[in-house]
């Protein structure tokens, strides 16, 4: 089941973690914080990277994020935290052929 925020945002179960997105892709509401604040793209520059949502799109997703905010970035954190947990499980392929190769890096 999908449930709609608005003409914009979408939240349905199994797709993108069941986390908020612009409806009809799989941009999380997450991913469009992230891009503005952390990377300081312009609404102008989200849409020029990604022509599939609109300048609309973008701002939905943007007020979604302030008004939930404790909870978007919560989401935030996990997935951070969840990606460092597994990159520090793995090894790179390169690290493994050096290894190898090498006996490893000193």
């Amino acid at each position: 089941m999908t449930t709609v925020i608005n003409n914009h945002i979408e939240i349905t179960q199994g797709v993108c973690g069941g986390k908020p997105r612009i409806a009809g892709q799989r941009i999380r509401i997450e991913d469009i914080a992230i891009w503005h604040e952390r990377m300081g793209l312009s609404a102008d520059e989200i849409v020029s990277q990604y022509p599939s949502i609109t300048l609309s799109d973008v701002y939905s997703a943007l007020a979604y994020y302030h008004d939930h905010f404790r909870e978007i970035r919560q989401q935030i954190a996990e997935d951070e935290a969840f990606a460092m947990e597994m990159k520090a499980k793995t090894n790179s392929l390169l690290q493994q052929k050096l290894e190898e190769r090498y006996g490893g890096i000193n």
